[in-house]
C-alpha cells in the first residue's frame, strides 16, 4: 500500500493553471498533488553570444525553491552566495528537455528563458517544473506566432516528465516525497507527446533492479506521460 493510498499506476491529481503572471509572454501554475510549481517563460530578441550568426534560438531555464517550500526553512541560494549543485543539475535537465521539442531553426536567432520556482514541494519538482515549463514555453511561442514575429511553428511536439521507482518493492509511478526518500530504486522519464524517449534518470538509491523491472518503470511511466500530456491540452485550450 502506498503512503497517499493510490494503487501502483496512479498519477497524483494534476491541474495547470494558465496566465498567472501578468507581465510574462507565458505563464502557469501547476500542481501535481502537494508539488506546485510557478513556471514562466521570457522572450529575448537576442540568443546567447555561442549562437550569434548561426540562425538557431536557445531555450534555456532556470530553477529554484522557496524557503518554506519543504517542511523546514532552507536559505535562499542567492544568500549563500551561489547555486548548489542540485540546483544547476535541474536546470539544465529542464533546459535540455524543452530543446528537444523545439526546432531551433524556426525558433530563430531569440532565447526564450524558462523560470521555475517551487512554492511548495511533495516529490518530483523537476517533473512538474519541465511539465509546467512547456506550457509556459508554448504559450510565449503563440504569442510570437500571433504577432506574425514567427512564420512556422517552432514546438514540434509536447515535453512531459514523471518519476516513477520501486516503493516497497513495488513499481510506482509519480512519487510522492514520502515514497521518494523510503524508495529503493528512483528514476525520472522525460518524453513527448509521442511517446519518443527525451532523458531517463535512473538511480539505485537503496537496492539494485532488474532489466525487468526498468521495463515496468517504463510503462509506468508511458501511460503517466499521456495524462500529463492530456493535462496540458486541457490547459491551453
Amino acid at each position: 500500500m502506498r503512503p497517499s493510498g493510490r494503487n501502483l499506476s496512479q498519477m497524483r491529481p494534476i491541474s495547470i493553471e494558465t496566465g498567472v503572471m501578468r507581465h510574462a509572454e507565458g505563464s502557469c501554475l501547476i500542481r501535481c498533488g502537494d508539488t506546485h510549481v510557478l513556471c514562466s517563460a521570457s522572450i529575448e530578441d537576442n540568443p546567447p553570444r555561442f549562437l550569434k550568426g548561426t540562425g538557431l534560438g536557445w531555450v534555456t531555464a532556470e530553477y529554484g525553491m522557496l524557503p518554506r517550500a519543504t517542511n523546514t526553512r532552507n536559505r535562499r541560494e542567492a544568500a549563500q552566495g551561489k547555486q548548489s549543485g542540485r540546483t544547476q543539475e535541474i536546470q539544465r535537465l529542464i533546459g535540455r528537455s524543452l530543446r528537444a521539442g523545439v526546432d531551433r531553426v524556426a525558433l530563430g536567432e531569440r532565447q526564450i528563458t524558462i523560470d521555475c520556482d517551487v512554492l511548495q514541494a511533495d516529490g518530483g519538482t523537476r517533473c512538474a517544473s519541465i511539465t509546467g515549463g512547456w506550457v509556459a514555453l508554448r504559450l510565449a511561442v503563440n504569442k510570437l506566432l500571433g504577432a506574425g514575429v514567427l512564420t512556422s511553428d517552432p514546438i514540434v511536439d509536447h515535453v512531459a516528465a514523471v518519476s516513477c521507482g520501486i516503493y516497497a518493492g513495488q513499481p510506482v509511478v509519480d512519487l510522492d516525497y514520502a515514497e521518494d526518500s523510503e524508495a529503493g530504486t528512483d528514476g525520472n522519464f522525460v518524453m513527448t507527446g509521442a511517446g519518443r524517449l527525451i532523458e531517463v534518470q535512473m538511480s539505485a538509491e537503496g537496492a539494485t533492479f532488474s532489466r525487468d523491472e526498468m521495463g515496468k518503470l517504463l510503462d509506468l511511466a508511458e501511460a503517466g506521460i499521456g495524462e500529463l500530456v492530456s493535462a496540458q491540452k486541457a490547459a491551453l485550450e
